[in-house]
């Protein structure tokens, strides 16, 4: 029955009736991981480890899980006050001045500061490296690229990650590879599973915002759902996503559901 409700996009009542089967069954962990996930989305952190916290004691089998996700959820906190400039994120190796500038803008737009901050993005964005490559996924052939980067101004040339429960910012041009999971839970319009190449060589395991931050807060399910990518005008032609993360290269705009692996070219390949 939630199910249903689900795929029809209605997440209140897919709520209420989430809740009412955990009342009836509440050693069930399968249930309570899926309100996990559904709380998830909603944006109730707290309520989701909460949650996430009893499927652990229920079943030992879904430790990783759990252990995963609780600091996902965890650094969304953190996440929050990034991008209302409250805070810093890590950042991926050593820093450089235009990862500060860029930093330095999104400070400066969330302050309200949109015509200083696009200025300063404008410098951010002469200064870092640009990118080369290739991206594949779900519905399309592979795609050379002369240039990649986030769709929202906000990240450009960054990705954001959650590595070893904590979150940064990756510069792209420090990557190798990018190889992303398909979608597989309803947790995966939240985080989605990846593999990550540094360019030293070494790899790790992340896990990517599928949806920009404040789109748990969108009225629009679809948004919510990561279904749909919208563009908030800020002014001074600044634009800023809400929904499912996009990819823009000058090939086209690639929805992070649907990529799979990005190779980027070592510098002067």
């Amino acid at each position: 029955m939630f199910e249903d409700l689900l795929r029809e996009g209605d997440l209140s009542k897919t709520l209420a009736e989430l809740q009412g089967r955990v009342r009836k069954d509440p050693s069930n962990a399968h249930l309570r991981t899926f309100l996990f996930q559904l709380l998830s989305v909603e944006g109730s952190w707290d309520r989701a480890l909460t949650q996430l916290k009893v499927v652990g004691e229920l079943d030992a089998g879904a430790l990783p899980m759990v252990q995963t996700y609780r600091e996902a959820l965890q650094c969304e906190a953190l996440r929050a006050a990034v991008f209302a400039g409250e805070r810093s994120p890590l950042l991926f190796g050593e820093p450089e001045r235009w990862m500060a500038l860029l930093l330095e803008a999104l400070r400066l737009s969330a302050n309200g500061a949109v015509a200083q901050s696009q200025e300063v993005r404008a410098e951010a964005f002469e200064l870092a490296p640009t990118s080369t490559g290739a991206i594949e996924g779900a519905g399309f052939d592979t795609q050379s690229f002369a240039w990649l980067a986030d769709a929202d101004v906000r990240l450009g040339p960054m990705i954001e990650a959650i590595v070893n429960g904590r979150y940064y910012w990756l510069p792209l041009n420090r990557l190798q590879r990018i190889e992303i999971e398909a979608p597989q839970d309803l947790r995966d319009v939240v985080w989605l599973p990846a593999q990550l190449t540094l360019t030293t060589g070494g790899e790790t395991v992340a896990l990517l915002p599928t949806r920009y931050p404040g789109s748990e807060r969108a009225e629009e399910t679809a948004l919510r759902l990561a279904r749909r990518t919208d563009w908030v005008d800020e002014g001074e032609e600044m634009f800023t996503g809400l929904g499912q993360r996009m990819f823009a290269a000058d090939t086209g705009e690639y929805p992070i559901m649907d990529v799979r692996r990005i190779v980027i070219d070592a510098p002067g390949a």
